[in-house]
């Protein structure tokens, strides 16, 4: 096996995730409400769809720009 594409796997990897985390706390920025505040302590499924959608959309995004 050929680690140099475990390497790059690992680091694109990475990266996703660190991409996401950034646009996820530019959403919790632009919304007027606290956005984990409402999903946990207030229980608000719809807010938790709404940002497992948007989770998931960013998701998709960044896998086809690092896969090409």
């Amino acid at each position: 096996m050929n680690t140099q594409y475990l390497v790059a796997s690992l680091v694109y990897s990475l990266l996703g995730i660190v991409i996401l985390l950034i646009c996820f706390v530019i959403v919790e920025k632009l919304t007027p409400e606290n956005l984990w505040k409402e999903i946990v302590e207030k229980q608000n499924s719809a807010l938790a769809i709404m940002a497992a959608g948007f989770m998931i959309a960013v998701a998709m995004i960044i896998s086809s720009a690092i896969h090409g």
